[in-house]
């Protein structure tokens, strides 16, 4: 595949999951009646099954990364040239903040808002960590011994992830940033951004390293 098109699925499938995650988050808020919780649950499973059926479709394309944390550790670890890296990051940003755009469209509200939601917790910043390093974990564990099952591992943990976090796991950058501008129920004020961001990178990060860390021990052993 070519670069663009490489990016044309990493911009398209980024704006995709944005539209899932922000159109479900606004019908499932319209249809709970105030309960937070079905809102929430409406939220995670469209965001699951969404997620799953675009990383099956565009992962033999472009990899289906969809976040440049994921992109990034794909560049530390060698398996993706920085330029290329870059490209999908801005694909990934452009995409983003096209979906919202497009759910915002879809349901007759102001294409672009900023969001009033304050989340910027330390414990809302170690979930952010803690979703991405589980992301990452999952991903890098899933390529080296069940490379077929990623689609179903990443949706799977995204899914149980938005209820086992404090911050509902964002685990990605350009969602995180995508999501300032909206002020519906997956919003996320400006000011709350770089909190995520950074436990965002500290948990991809950590998650790198301990990867590797497990991978180098198993094979020792079997030497």
């Amino acid at each position: 595949m070519t670069l663009a098109r490489r990016a044309a699925a990493e911009a398209a499938g980024t704006a995709l999951l944005l539209a899932i995650v922000v159109g479900s988050g606004i019908m499932g808020e319209r249809l709970a009646n105030g309960n937070l919780a079905i809102a929430l649950l409406a939220n995670s499973l469209a965001t699951g099954a969404g997620l799953y059926v675009l990383i099956v479709i565009l992962g033999p394309i472009s990899g289906a990364h969809f976040n440049p944390v994921v992109s990034s550790v794909s560049a530390w670890e060698g398996q993706l040239p920085a330029r290329v890296c870059a490209v999908y990051v801005l694909a990934q940003l452009a995409g983003a903040f096209s979906g919202v755009v497009a759910a915002h469209a879809m349901f007759g509200l102001s294409l672009l808002q900023v969001s009033a939601h304050l989340r910027p917790t330390p414990g809302e910043a170690l979930g952010e960590a803690i979703a991405t390093f589980g992301l990452v974990l999952v991903i890098l564990l899933g390529s080296r011994f069940r490379r077929e099952a990623i689609p179903v591992a990443v949706a799977a943990f995204i899914t149980s992830a938005y209820w086992f976090t404090s911050s509902t796991s964002f685990a990605n950058p350009a969602v995180t940033l995508a999501r300032s501008v909206t002020d519906t129920f997956a919003g996320i004020s400006p000011q709350s951004v770089p909190v995520f961001i950074g436990g965002q990178a500290l948990g991809g990060a950590a998650a790198t390293l301990f990867a590797r860390w497990l991978l180098r021990t198993n094979r020792s052993r079997s030497e």
